[in-house]
């Protein structure tokens, strides 16, 4: 999972959806990029907000890592429930994914991975990271490693 990096407070348009990232963001995002690849190559599918500040995060992404684009899922907007991108995750039925999207939403769905209820949470820095391994969508999963911003882009250097 990883959280957008930093965006402009208000888009042009006044929606939530057009909100860009800032240039520091856009910074940001590609160095976390080149640490997400860095640590794991086997991604294959990104699946994204279609909001424009997620998008915009999980292209450098994408990049990276040698993948053809990304795949928008309304599943990963703001206020969507989590139940509906553990489904689609199932459906994608790959062995690496990676999530891109907002918070609180990215920390309630981890809060639930981890503690196997539907009420936990676990906030998210922008352009943080989580890596979480599962077997089931009914079972706890394991909390492998989360990353702030500033940790993946020092592996994207090394």
């Amino acid at each position: 999972m990883l959280r957008h990096a930093e965006a402009e407070a208000r888009a042009a348009s006044g929606q939530d959806r057009d909100r860009a990232l800032t240039a520091a963001g856009m910074a940001q995002a590609k160095a976390v990029a080149r640490g997400i690849a860095s640590l794991a190559p086997a991604i294959k599918v990104i699946l994204t907000s279609p909001y424009l500040r997620a998008r915009q995060t999980a292209e450098p992404v994408a990049q990276a890592l040698g993948l053809a684009g990304v795949r928008p899922s309304r599943a990963l907007e703001p206020g969507s429930d989590p139940e509906a991108i553990l489904s689609e995750i199932e459906e994608a039925g790959q062995e690496s994914l990676l999530l891109v999207g907002h918070a609180p939403q990215l920390g309630h769905l981890l809060g639930r991975l981890v503690t196997g209820t539907p009420d936990g949470d676990t906030p998210m820095s922008k352009a943080g990271a989580a890596w979480v391994s599962f077997e089931g969508l009914e079972h706890r999963s394991r909390l492998r490693a989360f990353l702030p911003a500033r940790v993946l882009e020092r592996l994207g250097v090394l």
